[in-house]
């Protein structure tokens, strides 16, 4: 056992404790008052583990992100996560079971947060951060889309030499994640002419008819041989079933792998001409996130991640997924980044969301191993 394992696991109850006490701080993206003082509380952690100097990004809409500096020298790596969650205050419990601990964002993300704290602290306190900075990006909004975050998010990054993202390993496997999908949305609005739907039905133009055949034709667009998926997960439309409906709307979710596939579907969809003779669509949206892709430069840092783990007599594997992440926004400006350095565990946005514990010291150390080798 290295000696950067035997710190973390000697001080492995006073990572678990730090976990706790920031789960309880609840924070569901939407409640601004709740995000800050979870972040509040973050900060305390931070300076009271590892010194870390501050800097609070004020926003007025949502939550104020942070940015927390440790070290100093030509070496600067970023460490990114967020500390917003999909859990309204009071939806979940926070409980120990089977040596898992339960409760809103542990997994998705605090957990993956609170082991980088220590991964850092044990370098610091082993002497073994040496000449390098890093700096904590640590936002607020990402399971929004990261509306505010995103450019703050990318001025940060580039000028960082490496991106290490702490969002949770991959379930089950616990690999890291080396390929994101791109996320996008389109908002499509379907204008009809409404009629009697008894007494002179000839004389509309359903919505509800041009939105069926529309949807067919979406969701012929789905190639998931190339990465490619699109769902239609609301559709809407009329008032009154004797009324040939005036009006329909479609939101439908976008994935791609690659930022061509992405540019492809999104001039296919942008341009869709309406099928009946008077009906008028129009299209709103594209791609949000674009594909976090396995780049030269990313396949260099995830080797180096590997050698990490060999190091500390484990083995990791890398794992494309679909949903994404910020590191997306970090890996499309170039900058080298590696995801799904968090905590191992089950259920992100799921009711039995929950972490592995005995793996946080694990982790902790595979991050403080990873870092010492740039």
């Amino acid at each position: 056992m290295s000696i950067v394992q035997e710190y973390l696991h000697r001080h492995s109850d006073s990572l678990l404790a730090d976990l706790r006490l920031l789960v309880s701080a609840e924070s569901p993206s939407t409640d601004k008052r709740a995000v800050d003082a979870c972040g509040e509380v973050l900060q305390e952690i931070m300076v009271r583990r590892i010194g870390a100097t501050a800097e609070i990004v004020p926003r007025d809409e949502y939550g104020d992100h942070l940015v927390f500096t440790v070290g100093q020298g030509s070496r600067r790596t970023a460490i990114l996560g967020h500390f917003d969650t999909v859990w309204d205050i009071g939806r979940l419990p926070i409980k120990v079971e089977d040596g898992k601990l339960y409760g809103p964002g542990v997994l998705d993300m605090k957990a993956g947060l609170v082991q980088a704290i220590w991964a850092t602290k044990a370098l610091i306190d082993l002497d073994l951060l040496k000449d390098r900075e890093i700096r904590f990006l640590c936002s607020s909004d990402e399971e929004l889309g990261s509306p505010s975050s995103r450019e703050w998010i990318e001025s940060e990054a580039i000028l960082c030499e490496q991106v290490l993202v702490v969002e949770p390993a991959t379930s089950h496997t616990h690999a890291l994640k080396t390929e994101r999908k791109g996320t996008g949305r389109f908002d499509i609005k379907i204008k009809g002419r409404a009629a009697h739907a008894g007494n002179n039905p000839e004389d509309g133009v359903s919505a509800v008819h041009e939105m069926a055949e529309q949807i067919l034709f979406l969701h012929g667009l789905n190639a998931p041989e190339l990465g490619t998926t699109l769902n239609v997960g609301i559709a809407k439309g009329g008032q009154r079933t004797n009324v040939v409906a005036d009006s329909a709307e479609l939101n439908v979710d976008l994935r791609v792998s690659s930022v061509s596939e992405a540019r492809r579907i999104e001039s296919l969809v942008k341009e869709m001409k309406p099928c009946l003779v008077g009906a008028q669509i129009s299209v709103t949206g594209g791609l949000i996130r674009p594909p976090l892709e396995y780049t030269p430069a990313n396949q260099a840092l995830f080797s180096v991640a590997q050698e990490a783990a060999n190091a500390l007599g484990i083995q990791i594997e890398g794992a494309s997924v679909g949903g994404g992440s910020d590191g997306n926004f970090t890996s499309a400006v170039g900058v080298p980044t590696l995801d799904g350095l968090g905590a191992t565990g089950v259920g992100p946005h799921a009711i039995y969301e929950h972490i592995i514990i005995s793996d946080l010291p694990v982790r902790a150390a595979l991050l403080a191993e990873l870092i010492q080798r740039f």
